[in-house]
């Protein structure tokens, strides 16, 4: 099996080492095809700015190849990787939270992608800017390979946020981004189960900047990420961060009575005065379903915005973690 041999200098871990301490957090779902590349190159940067302590902590959600196995090949050549491995997959946001909570007095974290769509060469510019007194660097695509349903998906899926939410967030924002330990800290603190990581930090304020990128096409592989799973967090984030669905519903229904009562006022007019164009019936049938129908779209949200809630209360484990290697016995 292939490894990748880190430069002899990085072997040497000194526990009174000065220098600001940075973590890369990597989830990774299997992603072992470029988890050989991805160290390689993030080594390659790291190496290059040696005026701080790196550390590489890898997050096995739930890999079905042999995804852990490398990591532990690559902790057992380099005292400066770690990983966790999750008992299954628990998606892309949990995997995320579970790396930031394995972190330990790092100064800085970093969250980047396994499959090389997050250059980790631009690691040098998010450091930049955190050294520029920023303590949220995010960052943006300005292109990506996208279909058309998904890239019309993900427009109006931010647009939706931004303007009827309490989140200020930018399309195409990514989850690779560096936060600085003050922010961590908060962070940890968060407890909701249903996650949108990046809507999180957003949320949270602080001194914020953004770096833009073009995205590169994978490594090797294909994207685990599934329009099913983007829909899926489009809607868990929506109904998170906005009540809007709930005040369309409310809307709705008096939209309805009104219209129901301007008819209803209608009806008796044309009965004493005019001839009768409509009967009653055909009233009654035509706005009893509309009625119907603002009622069950009302149930429906009602019932996605209880499910949250009962997510939240049932207060089940995050994840959990069934193997960790590189870390010390009390960590």
């Amino acid at each position: 099996m292939e490894l990748i041999k880190p430069q002899s200098n990085v072997l040497k871990v000194d526990p009174l080492d000065e220098r600001k301490k940075i973590a890369l957090v990597v989830p990774a779902f299997n992603e072992s095809k470029n988890l050989r590349q991805f160290f390689r190159e993030a080594n390659k940067t790291t190496n290059n700015l040696g005026s701080y302590s790196w550390e590489f902590i890898f997050v096995n959600d739930g890999s079905s190849d042999n995804t852990w196995e490398l990591i532990e090949d690559l902790a057992g050549a380099d005292p400066r990787v770690k990983g966790v491995s999750l008992s299954r997959n628990f998606g892309k946001e949990i995997s995320l939270t579970a790396g930031l909570e394995a972190t330990t007095d790092a100064d800085a974290v970093i969250f980047i992608d396994a499959d090389l769509q997050h250059p980790p060469s631009l690691i040098v510019e998010l450091v930049a800017q955190w050294e520029c007194g920023y303590q949220i660097v995010a960052t943006q695509r300005e292109a990506i390979q996208y279909s058309l349903v998904r890239e019309a998906g993900s427009r109006f899926f931010y647009y939706m946020l931004k303007h009827f939410s309490d989140l200020k967030i930018h399309a195409k924002a990514t989850d690779f981004r560096l936060l600085d330990k003050e922010v961590l800290n908060i962070l940890k603190t968060f407890e909701e189960r249903t996650r949108f990581f990046r809507g999180l930090i957003d949320w949270m304020g602080f001194r914020k900047t953004i770096v833009t990128f073009s995205a590169p096409d994978r490594a090797q592989g294909k994207s685990t990420f599934s329009l099913s799973d983007l829909t899926r967090m489009a809607v868990n984030s929506f109904t998170t961060f906005s009540l809007l669905p709930l005040r369309i519903t409310g809307w709705l229904g008096l939209t309805v009575v009104s219209l129901s009562l301007a008819v209803l006022f209608f009806m008796v007019i044309t009965q004493f005065f005019f001839s009768q164009v409509f009967t009653p019936l055909a009233y009654f049938v035509v706005f009893n379903t509309l009625l119907f129908g603002v009622v069950l779209a009302a149930l429906g949200l009602i019932a996605l915005y209880i499910g949250h809630i009962h997510t939240e209360v049932i207060r089940r484990p995050l994840y959990i973690v069934q193997d960790k290697v590189g870390f010390n016995e009390d960590e």
